[in-house]
């Protein structure tokens, strides 16, 4: 157990801790917002700290993705039934199902021994970062359509729905060969 994977099995405890403050009440918007954005930039830090310190585990190889996506979940579901609008559903949608795709894809690029074919791309750094700012923003205001601040953070969600899809196609691309080659029956 290192630092780096400590960081993310916080980022996991978070996850029903924001979830519940988020539902508790009106009043502490703000702070489900801040609990969402410490755990994002956990997602930051640890990955920095295994690079720099060289402690990459292959357990913080399989739980970053996976608290990632859980925390980003998460957030989305709450937004989409606390706001019950298809203003919001559609980009959180979207996001998730990319999660789910890639997430299979990474799968699959495993069990091919091609795991680094479909590694990190700018786009899905830039997605990320866009999409954990509009959640935060979102989750830090009242869900109401009249505010400023949560129309910007719906635009925010929307841009990173588009980088989403760009960045999945960016990883479909690289894995295509690899998944033309599994398409093909066994011998």
């Amino acid at each position: 157990m290192n630092l780096p994977n400590v960081l993310t099995l916080v980022r996991i405890a978070l996850i029903p801790v924001f979830a519940v403050v988020y539902l508790a009440t009106d009043a502490y918007f703000w702070l489900a917002s801040v609990l969402f954005a410490a755990a994002a930039f956990t997602d930051w830090l640890d990955g920095y700290l295994a690079r720099r310190l060289n402690q990459s585990t292959p357990i913080g190889a399989f739980l970053d993705p996976v608290a990632d996506k859980l925390i980003v979940a998460t957030a989305l579901a709450l937004l989409i039934a606390s706001y019950g609008d298809w203003r919001m559903t559609i980009p959180s949608m979207i996001i998730i199902g990319r999660e789910i795709v890639i997430s299979a894809l990474r799968e699959w690029m495993a069990e091919m021994n091609r795991r680094g074919v479909v590694a990190v791309t700018w786009w899905a750094q830039v997605k990320t970062a866009t999409q954990m700012i509009a959640i935060a923003v979102l989750l830090g205001n009242p869900p109401t359509f009249e505010n400023i601040f949560v129309i910007g953070g719906l635009g925010l969600l929307y841009f990173a729905s588009f980088l989403t899809i760009i960045s999945m196609i960016s990883y479909l691309r690289a894995a295509w060969p690899s998944l033309r080659e599994g398409m093909r029956p066994v011998e």
